[in-house]
Formats: C-alpha cells, sequence, structure tokens
C-alpha cells in the first residue's frame, strides 16, 4: 500500500539537506504576509501574461484579481471549512462549535478540497505560470517555525509530482484536471535570478513593517526623524489591520456561497462583509497617505483619461446604501457629456470613499450630502456639500472639529474618529491630478486637469 502523500509530508520532504533558521509563530506569520505581498506585487504581476495555475493550503493566498480570474486553483481547506478549529492553525479561525453540511465544490475559480488533519495547517502555496514559478511555505514546530521558498527547476518538479499524487490519491477527477492545466502550459521559462531578487525585496518589505528607531536620531530628536517614524508605525498598523480583515472578508465569502443559512444570518454577515471592506479601504488610504508623506520624491503615478461622472454614477449605489444606514441622503448633481480628466481611477475611487466617510463622520440622522460636478475652464470641479440637520432644520455647514495628531491624521474627540489630515488629504489628491481647496460656507471643492481631447 503506498503511504499516504500530505501537505506536511511535501513541506518536510522540500526542507531536507536545507540549512535553515528558526523563529516564533508570530514573526512566521509576519514573514508569511509580507512574502505574499512581495511574491504579488513585485514579481507576479509583471510577469503575468495569462493562463496557470496555483495550488494552496489551508487557505486561498492569493489577492491579486487579474491572476486569480485567468488562473485554476486547487484549495485544500479543513472540513466544515471555516468552522474548525486547531492549536497549530495560526493562520485560522477557531471553531463555533456549529455542524455545518460539507460541501467540496468550486468557488470562484478554484476548487476546495478536504484538508486531513495529518495534512496540518501550515500556510501552503505554489504558483505556476509561464514566467513566473515560485513556492512558498511555512514549515516546522510550534515556535520554531521557517519560511521556505523555492522556485528552482528540481523542487518545483519534485512539489508539482506529490500534488498529483496526493490529488490522484483523494480525487482522480481533479488529478486529471491538473494534469491538463501543467500541460496546457506548454515549455516554461525559469527565471534563475528571482531567488537572489527575492530575498532582498522581503527584508525591505519587513523593514518597512518597524517604525525607524536608533540611538542617533533619539539623541538629535530630530523632528523630521520623529516623524517619519510615526509614518512607519503607522504604516505597519495599517498593514495589521488589512491583514486580518481581508481573511474575514475571503471566509464570509466562502460560507455565503457555500452554506445554505436563513436570511436573518445572511444579512448579518453580509452586514460584517461591509464593514470590513469600509474598513479595509479606510486603512489602505491612510497607508497610501503615510507613503506619500514619507516619500520625499514626487509621486511617479501614472494618470489617465477617465470619466469623472462615470465613476461617481458607479460609485453611488454603493454610498447611498451605507449612508443610509446612518441616516443620511446622498445627492448627485452631475450634468450629462461632461469632458474626461487625467487621474488614476483606480485610487481614486478609493480617494472619493475616504473623503465621504471624512465628510459625513458625525453627522446626524436627517443631514445630507450633495456631490456637484461642474467644468471649470480647463478644470471639472467637484464640490463636496454638507447639509447638517440641527434643530429641525438643514444648514451648510463645513467646520472641521478635531485636530492633527502627526502628519497624516486627524483626531476628532467628539466622534472618536480617525481621519486623513487636510495636509495628507491634499497631497493625495495631488498626486492624483486634484487640487485642493476649502472656503468657508463652499464646502470642499476639488479641480481636476481636463484631458487633452487630441491626445489619446
Amino acid at each position: 500500500m503506498k503511504s499516504l502523500i500530505t501537505i506536511k509530508k511535501i513541506q518536510n520532504l522540500l526542507l531536507q539537506g536545507l540549512n535553515t533558521r528558526y523563529v516564533d509563530d508570530e514573526t512566521s506569520r509576519r514573514m508569511w504576509w509580507a512574502s505574499l505581498e512581495v511574491i504579488q506585487k513585485e514579481f507576479l504581476s509583471h510577469s503575468f501574461q495569462g493562463g496557470g495555475f496555483w495550488v494552496a493550503s489551508p487557505l486561498p493566498a492569493l489577492t491579486d484579481k487579474k491572476c486569480l480570474n485567468k488562473m485554476k486553483g486547487w484549495l485544500w481547506s479543513p472540513k466544515g471549512f471555516p468552522y474548525f478549529r486547531s492549536d497549530n492553525a495560526g493562520f485560522l479561525p477557531l471553531d463555533h462549535s456549529r455542524k455545518v453540511k460539507e460541501k467540496s465544490n468550486f468557488i470562484g475559480n478554484y476548487k476546495v478540497l478536504n484538508l486531513n488533519a495529518k495534512d496540518g495547517y501550515e500556510p501552503f502555496l505554489i504558483v505556476i505560470t509561464t514566467n513566473f514559478q515560485c513556492l512558498l511555505t511555512i514549515a516546522g514546530e510550534k515556535d520554531k517555525k521557517t519560511l521556505l521558498m523555492r522556485c528552482d527547476e528540481k523542487s518545483l518538479k519534485t512539489a508539482i509530482e506529490l500534488i498529483d499524487a496526493k490529488l490522484n490519491q483523494e480525487n482522480n477527477e481533479e488529478s486529471l484536471n491538473f494534469r491538463s492545466a501543467i500541460k496546457n502550459l506548454g515549455d516554461l521559462n525559469i527565471n534563475d535570478e528571482f531567488e537572489n531578487n527575492f530575498w532582498p525585496s522581503l527584508s525591505i518589505k519587513l523593514a518597512s513593517l518597524i517604525p525607524k528607531l536608533s540611538v542617533q536620531n533619539a539623541m538629535k530628536n530630530d523632528d523630521k526623524n520623529e516623524q517619519l517614524t510615526e509614518v512607519k508605525l503607522l504604516q505597519a498598523i495599517s498593514h495589521e489591520v488589512r491583514t486580518p480583515l481581508a481573511t474575514i472578508r475571503t471566509l464570509i465569502s466562502s460560507t455565503l456561497r457555500k452554506y445554505d443559512m436563513d436570511e436573518s444570518m445572511r444579512s448579518r454577515l453580509i452586514q460584517i462583509d461591509n464593514e470590513c471592506n469600509e474598513q479595509i479601504d479606510r486603512f489602505g488610504l491612510i497607508f497610501n497617505a503615510a507613503e506619500l508623506v514619507s516619500n520625499d520624491k514626487s509621486p511617479s503615478n501614472q494618470l489617465a483619461r477617465i470619466n469623472l461622472g462615470e465613476i461617481l454614477f458607479k460609485l453611488d449605489p454603493v454610498w447611498s446604501k451605507q449612508l443610509k444606514r446612518r441616516g443620511i441622503e446622498l445627492e448627485l448633481d452631475i450634468p450629462k457629456q461632461l469632458p474626461e480628466i487625467l487621474s488614476d481611477s483606480e485610487k481614486l475611487e478609493l480617494m472619493l470613499r475616504g473623503l465621504i466617510d471624512k465628510n459625513t463622520r458625525g453627522l446626524r440622522e436627517g443631514s445630507s450630502l450633495i456631490l456637484e460636478l461642474r467644468p471649470a475652464g480647463q478644470k471639472l470641479k467637484l464640490q463636496l456639500k454638507v447639509q447638517k440637520f440641527e434643530k429641525g432644520k438643514k444648514e451648510i455647514s463645513n467646520k472641521e472639529n478635531g485636530s492633527d495628531i502627526g502628519p497624516v491624521l486627524n483626531w476628532n474627540p467628539q466622534t472618536g474618529s480617525l481621519q486623513l489630515s487636510q495636509i495628507a488629504t491634499q497631497k493625495l489628491l495631488a498626486s492624483l491630478g486634484g487640487h485642493v481647496t476649502k472656503r468657508k460656507d463652499t464646502g470642499l471643492t476639488v479641480f481636476f486637469p481636463i484631458a487633452d481631447p487630441n491626445v489619446v
């Protein structure tokens, strides 16, 4: 009888003959999340041309939508996912002591398979595309973990053969699909330089998550160095907040698709998902602002032609639903056929969400927000007007309460909320092609340059 192939056995086999350095569980988790970000942002996204596959356990590790939508995936996840518990599951949620109906089905573009307890719960990921190949995992015992990254042809071949054998033991149909995915890729371009580039990039990423502290800075008490330390700390906190929220959203999405439940439970999960998404956007904006403030160089964003009116209409239902929960109305005043502007659509959407949040925090039920878009010479003027509900009447109000705490954030003690400071808001919008003005009784106004109609 053939021995059982497990994820743990694959990890141990790949560790053989290596000189490893061990770290505690918390450090290994930080290294794992940082490695995923480095691989996706600095290597995979740059070399990806469509096609390929990935295999992961016990959670889907990739988050790049462009790659996920064009790649096949296989995920080994514990029975009853996500309701389970293991003392070694440092990357997974706790058991809710609830029996669920087990299914094995496709979620998105990847197949979910049952993870055996002998597989272990340490994270595992292998990504194979024509121009990029990498195996990443955390292996070892409690508080004696090591980050393993392999990209050499021999290790990748061994891992793929073992994964195929594991699939063949558990699900012959998926083994055939897996072999088909390998065959469809054709010849691979092995990048021999990837390993040399990965470790320095990971070191830089991990270093950027730690506040800049030194004896020299402490002795000099230099204001600029203190400011940079605050910004780096803020970036680290923002990263640590967004990571578990993203994991929670993944679990909620899987639960909604995989299990039958009554409408009240479904509604509650959707509400939690919405709250997580709003906070991810919020802290993503704070992270971007901190990065911009800490960088003395001019931003290098590539601005492109976009239709701002279409973006506002697209986001209107999301904003209206969000504000309606707080009893606040949203009104859009946008004429048709406005000229295009120069900006970055993805980052601008995130910035606009932040402006909506910032300008409606602390408003009473019955208040409203008006978004007005108008041509203004060679620019397009976006104006945010708040109608504050006070004692039975609405009045235009743009008074900004609170005080700045550092170069990025503003603290409002009345609402207990942290928002971007005025300086950080101006810098972020400037990097997106916008110029901010704020005058008494006129609201927040942002001017965007109109794109030259003769330039494609």
